[in-house]
């Protein structure tokens, strides 16, 4: 019994390595790939901008600030991406002036684009320029003796300018841009006062939404 015994357990001893050979490796297996956000500025937003303007000209000038909306639509191809926005804003953007007991005030009361833009991303940054027409509505007033009187004119011209827009997160941006605006000169008061072209210079901040959501996964 005990030759029974030993030879089995020596079989045994020698059985247990090949059979620890025979198991099968652990199959590899390959980590997956990470996810990039690919940013496709593509679609159509709405946003809101506001910023301050000041008048290309010396002493007394008009200067002040403004707070509007903003809609446009983006095409993108490859990095270059071409768009056409427009913006109104309500604005107090004024100067006054007094001689020999007259106050003569000039006041923008609201202001406004519509414009192209062309730029190129990268990723989830634009650099772009933009140009196109510009609007004000401003009201000149004369004040004398505890009397005034006021009359106002729609100036139309054009405007040119350069930003940058960012995405910060996936259907939101922010956007900082500056916009050199020419407007023709208006006849006040039935041809009384008759103006020159005002040129303003601005600079404005602003958020926008997408509303097609430009983050596509890309492995």
């Amino acid at each position: 019994m005990k030759k029974v015994l030993l030879a089995s357990a020596c079989l045994f001893a020698l059985a247990a390595p090949a059979s620890a050979a025979d198991l099968a490796a652990r199959p590899y297996t390959k980590a997956p790939v990470a996810m990039a956000s690919v940013y496709n500025w593509t679609g159509f937003y709405l946003g809101l901008v506001g910023g301050g303007a000041w008048e290309d000209s010396s002493s007394p000038r008009m200067q002040g600030g403004f707070v509007g909306g903003t809609a446009g639509y983006n095409w993108q191809t490859g990095n270059v991406v071409f768009g056409l926005e427009a913006d109104g804003a309500w604005a107090d953007v004024n100067a006054s002036a007094t001689a020999l007991g007259i106050t003569v005030s000039s006041k923008t009361d609201a202001m406004g684009t519509v414009r192209g833009r062309i730029g190129y991303a990268v990723n989830q940054i634009l650099f772009y320029g933009t140009g196109g027409y510009a609007w004000i509505d401003n009201k000149i007033s004369l004040s004398a003796l505890g009397v005034t009187a006021s009359d106002s004119k729609w100036h139309s011209g054009w405007t040119v300018g350069a930003g940058v827009e960012a995405f910060i997160a996936p259907q939101w941006s922010i956007k900082g841009e500056y916009l050199y605006r020419s407007l023709g000169g208006e006849t006040y008061f039935s041809g009384a006062l008759p103006t020159g072209t005002l040129n303003f210079h601005t600079v404005q901040f602003g958020v926008n939404y997408h509303f097609n959501g430009p983050i596509v996964a890309k492995y």
